[in-house]
């Protein structure tokens, strides 16, 4: 990946500062912080936890007075620095450090921009049009070493739901994986003739469409550890001296549904629509005469 030179812009009212550390650590992923800014009123007492850790991490606190009681100029002071920062074309990207849906237009100004816009917000309070407008979202809620990922992993297999219609043969069915739709149309997006497709094509093609879309979120570091753990898919991996190149797809029969139990037997059962005719009754033999010998007639 290309060193990309970064600004990261932090909504100090709509972060925490706890997670500076972290913050700063998933920022240098995608580049180098050459400016870190922080904002709000730092004469109020709302932001004390955050005056203990912007001189450790070499953050630039903006001062922004609240004009009108209820009122947030924090968002205003923020976007003007951030179009000031645009205009010079010294940055690659821009990374935005809020939950606050006021910066979904300026993450789209800066895509148009040519610039890369990364997000990082808390999944709760985050509105989906922000998370949209940014070429990257990171939830903070996997960026706390200390707590466990509230959402589902994907160890954890669907269970199947057994309905009986019959003693000896119940019907099974099977409920979706929550993640094959979304897996099963990226695959057929990018995939060869053979069906098999390159896992990290099938990954550009997820987070194109879904920027908060992270194998952390489902208890992982790396996607290629993520499909291992997918019941629907099948892995193949070919070693090219330290390279691993991995491919996945779908495997035969997931997205096929099985035929009704009872229509399969239906036809074995079912009698012939022409039966034979019933064989005639026989008929019953007259018992014979008894004839007496000619000698003995009187």
């Amino acid at each position: 990946m290309e060193n990309r030179k970064l600004a990261v812009l932090i909504d100090a009212d709509n972060a925490q500062a706890s997670l500076t550390a972290e913050l700063l650590a998933e920022v240098a992923k995608y580049g180098t912080a050459i400016v870190k800014r922080a904002y709000g009123d730092w004469t109020t007492t709302q932001l004390k936890s955050w005056k203990e850790v912007l001189h450790k991490h070499a953050i630039h606190p903006i001062q922004q007075f609240a004009y009108t009681s209820g009122k947030n100029s924090t968002d205003s002071a923020l976007i003007i620095d951030a179009m000031d920062l645009l205009y010079t074309g010294n940055f690659d990207g821009f990374c935005l450090v809020s939950s606050d849906s006021d910066f979904t237009r300026l993450a789209t100004r800066l895509r148009e921009g040519g610039l890369t816009v990364i997000g990082i917000g808390e999944k709760s309070k985050t509105p989906r049009p922000f998370i949209a407008a940014c070429d990257k979202f990171v939830f903070t809620e996997i960026l706390r070493p200390e707590k466990a990922q509230e959402p589902t992993t994907v160890n954890d297999k669907p269970k199947a739901r057994t309905t009986r219609q019959s003693k000896s043969k119940p019907a099974v069915t099977r409920e979706i994986h929550p993640l094959q739709a979304m897996f099963t149309s990226a695959i057929d997006a990018v995939a060869r003739e053979s069906g098999w497709a390159e896992l990290s094509a099938v990954g550009s093609y997820i987070a194109k469409n879904d920027p908060s879309f992270d194998p952390r979120n489902y208890g992982h570091s790396r996607l290629s550890q993520m499909v291992k753990k997918l019941d629907f898919l099948s892995v193949q991996e070919q070693r090219n001296g330290s390279k691993l190149h991995s491919e996945i797809r779908i495997k035969d029969g997931e997205a096929a549904e099985p035929a009704p139990a009872a229509a399969a037997t239906a036809v074995v059962h079912a009698p012939p629509e022409n039966p034979p005719p019933a064989a005639a009754p026989r008929k019953k033999r007259s018992p014979r005469k008894k004839t007496e010998p000619a000698g003995k007639a009187g």
